[in-house]
């Protein structure tokens, strides 16, 4: 009889595992398939060569791939479909002319309501600044009809003013996406105190509810990069620190955006120690190709990145004409690679048209104007000059003592892409003593002292004091970099810094890519609030040693 009752149990416990949820699918988890920016493009005919790369020859200077776009937004789809996520979010940036061309988001919006009627699984989309304008072919009222069964049908309000609304994330998480878009000029940030308003109320409605709320825009809330608000200044809402600062005290924790085209995860805590996570998500249609996936519960937000290497190229060259047979053989073998190279072959062809004192805004009158001129001159002149070898860098490099770093990096544009695939695809591998931080710096200088030699070690002084030569961040790279330090190793770390800090390092708080936070119901408030404290003694006192530096280098001059 004791072994029939504990043979029942063991049957009873067994089933009972099979069928009761675990802590990784119970009904009040959430989860989330997230994009930006997929930039769909009407393809064309046939493809046009756009550059003088030998394989990416039709690489634009956006390094989008408008040809490929709705074929990997198909793929997308698919993963979504097999993996089976709660809902989808587009935060922005549908189509790549929607402004302009209304069959783009005509075409998008069919492509994503079939994926609907075939999946069940909902599609909450917003506006981002390449989808509307009110003086545009789309305008709010015709986004919001065109996409008004992807999200607006399930909004339980709905803004008149633009497109922001709210709706249900399963049992206990509530959407609010946000119109963060101007309506007449694009890449300008539309946040205005009306608007911020509007979210207050409607985090307080869903607290009423018992929802977290979890929030969406284009433009992003925190800086990516260091003075993005300075740099880029047209891709983060105006008033960041005030909102977030908002934001974070009305109970949100995590903010999806696009716009910058990265994938970059940043951290900001306000004074009351409440956190704010602000999801920064990669263009979908570019390298690295890739989205996100983030599961909710009361006590950890988890979150991975899924990248798309494969799409129908049989369908792809159907459609378009002019793909080589070496071009669909390097997608069919990987197409996250292919892209890689695409956008290299892309920034080739945007910096070469972008690297003027006019492009950069620096004026004539600009105390580092000459220096900064002649040093973009032999940048892009020297470019192409192989690093090792005959008449190489390293030949020049030697002639002055200096020691490039061994690599595999053929040449500048081969290095400046990596760099710039760092930025696009997060978790930035560069440190401040790393070879591809060595062999950029200490070219830049080699080439400086070559077409310098009559520089005048004053005025190159004054000029990297000017670009910010004083800063932690420049000191620590020519500490690390250079074995002696002069005006020219100050004036290079100077000029390069911001673009290092941009595309090389990642220092946000927490991983770009993969990574598990605290969840909604998770209260560290008190260590955050010591933690910021902390915080700003260290910088303060790092203000107090560039104050004195600057006074004790006045007295001697």
């Amino acid at each position: 009889m004791k072994k029939t009752i504990c043979l029942l149990l063991t049957v009873c416990l067994t089933v009972t595992a099979l069928v009761l949820p675990t802590a990784a699918n119970r009904a009040d988890d959430l989860r989330l398939a997230v994009t930006s920016d997929i930039h769909y493009n009407v393809p064309s005919e046939s493809l046009e060569a756009l550059n003088d790369d030998p394989i990416f020859w039709y690489a634009n200077r956006r390094c989008a791939m408008e040809e490929e776009s709705g074929f990997i937004i198909d793929e997308f789809l698919n993963q979504c479909a097999e993996d089976k996520p709660d809902y989808v979010l587009i935060a922005g940036d549908l189509a790549d002319n929607g402004r302009i061309v209304t069959q783009e988001h005509l075409d998008v919006a069919e492509k994503l309501r079939a994926f609907e009627e075939e999946t069940g699984i909902p599609v909450f989309v917003i506006d981002g600044n390449h989808d509307l304008g009110e003086n545009c072919a789309v305008t709010r009222k015709e986004f919001k009809e065109i996409y008004a069964d992807l999200g607006y049908d399930l909004a339980l309000e709905t803004r008149e003013e633009d497109c922001s609304y709210t709706a249900d994330l399963g049992e206990k998480y509530r959407l609010i996406a946000l119109d963060s878009c101007d309506p007449s000029v694009s890449t300008e940030d539309g946040m205005s105190t009306a608007l911020v308003r509007w979210v207050k109320t409607q985090t307080d409605k869903a607290k009423a509810d018992g929802r977290w709320p979890i929030l969406m825009m284009h433009h992003n809330l925190l800086d990516h990069m260091p003075m993005q608000r300075l740099i880029n200044r047209n891709f983060i809402v105006r008033f960041h620190f005030t909102t977030a600062e908002q934001f974070a005290d009305w109970g949100i924790r995590t903010v999806f955006t696009g716009h910058e085209h990265c994938s970059d995860v940043a951290v900001f805590t306000s004074a009351l120690g409440n956190k704010i996570y602000d999801f920064a998500d990669t263009a979908l249609t570019m390298y690295p190709l890739s989205y996100r996936v983030v599961t909710y519960n009361d006590n950890e937000i988890a979150y991975e990145t899924k990248t798309i290497d494969k799409i129908d190229t049989d369908a792809l060259t159907a459609r378009i004409d002019g793909y080589t047979p070496e071009q669909i053989d390097l997608m069919n073998q990987g197409l996250n690679e292919y892209a890689k190279g695409f956008l290299k072959a892309g920034f080739r062809l945007r910096l070469t048209l972008s690297l003027s004192m006019e492009k950069m805004g620096i004026k004539e009158s600009d105390v580092y104007y000459g220096l900064v001129n002649k040093a973009v001159t032999v940048l892009t002149d020297e470019l192409d000059m192989p690093f090792y070898g005959e008449n190489s860098v390293s030949t020049i490099a030697a002639k002055y003592g200096i020691a490039l770093p061994q690599t595999d990096y053929e040449n500048a544009w081969d290095l400046m892409g990596e760099l710039l695939a760092n930025h696009y695809r997060g978790s930035e591998t560069c440190t401040v003593d790393s070879d591809e931080v060595r062999l950029l710096l200490r070219t830049v200088a080699v080439l400086l002292r070559e077409e310098n030699q009559e520089l005048s070690f004053v005025s190159l002084r004054d000029a990297a004091n000017a670009l910010g030569g004083l800063s932690p961040q420049v000191k620590a790279l020519c500490g690390v970099v250079f074995d002696d330090i002069s005006p020219v190793e100050t004036f290079t770390a100077a000029l390069l810094s911001p673009l290092l800090y941009e595309f090389a390092f990642d220092a946000d708080g927490a991983d770009d890519n993969n990574g598990t936070l605290e969840g909604y119901a998770v209260n560290n408030n008190a260590q955050n609030i010591a933690n910021n404290a902390k915080a700003l003694i260290e910088k303060l006192f790092t203000y107090f040693t560039m104050i004195v530096s600057i006074l004790f280098g006045r007295i001697g001059k």
